[in-house]
């Protein structure tokens, strides 16, 4: 059974470590609370497991601790910020609020941000404003990494380029959050440190041949990760990462033309307001008959029932809200001697007879 701990306590955790390593107390909260909903929603190499990376950037004076984006562009529905290598969540919940407010009036905005650090889950930052009768779209690429390669190539070319979106429907919102490579970064690294394989073919060894071996990926010489579809149907992730890097680098002007400058992020974020297209009862109708439709639709042989995207992490939440945070094993010992180093005491587990409040 796995030791669960109240998420609660892990914000301020996380809190205390990012304030006692120099960060804002505002962006340090908000940091931990993103990195924390990662682990609620299930997505256990994008939460708190990023943590100890971050200490190490803030400690080698990679992320900056204060201030704030440089504006080099502003117009009522589309903004670009030099992000100024600030904490990559903060700047993304930023850039979302500004555009949140903006969309009431316009009916969308978008902002994209240069020079962030990296921006960790972009799941996490969805149902804030679902929750709010919204649409967010995230998109985020970091141009100073190669790992994945273009369909038909042997050479890394692109980030995992990740596009998330949400929206509301008249119940749970549909929340995605989909790569334009076949896994992450994150889940190969943890396979090759644990001796593990992949669960099929993807990626490429050194030669540019299929492998299941992460280990093979991230040799010396590396390997790359395949684009989404694999060998077959690559094609398709390879258009998904052109996308996402013309979201990204090319509307912000800066990306992998430019000299590098370390690991971090390029954004796009836009949020629109249903009420100021088509109403937003409309919106709520029309999306609520796909999802029903969706759910509605007879299984095939071996699968339970039809689900939406972030079924499943909502779910999550929900048990992991209520019961505790079932961690993954290996993230609290990478984060003891951050603890011991900073003074911060780790969490304390949930007790198997009092749950969280």
């Amino acid at each position: 059974m796995s030791t669960r701990y109240p998420s609660a306590a892990l914000q301020e955790f996380a809190t205390a470590l990012l304030q006692r390593s120099g960060v804002d107390a505002e962006k340090a909260k908000t940091v931990a609370e993103i990195l924390v909903e990662g682990d609620l929603l299930g997505h256990d190499t994008h939460g708190l497991a990023l943590l100890p990376v971050y200490l190490r950037e803030i400690e080698k004076g990679a992320m900056a601790k204060t201030g704030g984006p440089r504006v080099l562009a502003d117009f009522p529905a589309a903004v670009t910020w030099d992000g100024c290598r600030l904490p990559g969540p903060w700047l993304t919940v930023q850039a979302l609020e500004l555009a949140a407010a903006r969309a009431k009036t316009n009916g969308t905005c978008t902002v994209v941000v240069r020079r962030s650090h990296h921006n960790a889950c972009l799941a996490a930052y969805l149902k804030r404003f679902t929750d709010r009768g919204l649409m967010v779209v995230v998109m985020s690429s970091d141009p100073a990494v190669q790992s994945v390669a273009p369909h038909g190539g042997r050479r890394n070319v692109f980030t995992q380029n990740p596009i998330a979106a949400g929206w509301p429907t008249d119940g749970d919102p549909v929340l995605l959050d989909v790569s334009a490579s076949i896994t992450t970064g994150g889940l190969t690294r943890r396979l090759c440190d644990e001796g593990r394989k992949f669960p099929g073919q993807w990626g490429l060894d050194a030669a540019g041949l299929p492998t299941d071996d992460p280990a093979k990926v991230l040799g010396n010489p590396p390997g790359a990760l395949l684009p989404a579809g694999g060998i077959d149907h690559g094609h398709k992730g390879y258009a998904f990462a052109l996308l996402v890097e013309a979201m990204t680098g090319g509307l912000a002007g800066y990306g992998r033309a430019d000299p590098l400058e370390g690991w971090g992020a390029t954004l796009c974020v836009q949020v629109f307001e249903p009420a100021l297209f088509g109403g937003r009862a409309d919106f709520v109708r029309q999306t609520a008959q796909v999802a029903r439709s969706c759910r509605e639709t007879p299984p095939r042989p071996g699968v339970e029932r039809v689900r939406l995207p972030g079924e499943n992490g909502l779910r999550r939440r929900a048990e992991q809200l209520a019961r505790g945070v079932a961690l993954y094993p290996s993230i609290l010992p990478g984060l003891a001697p951050w603890g011991e180093k900073f003074g911060v005491a780790l969490p304390a587990p949930v007790s198997a007879d009092r749950p969280p409040a």
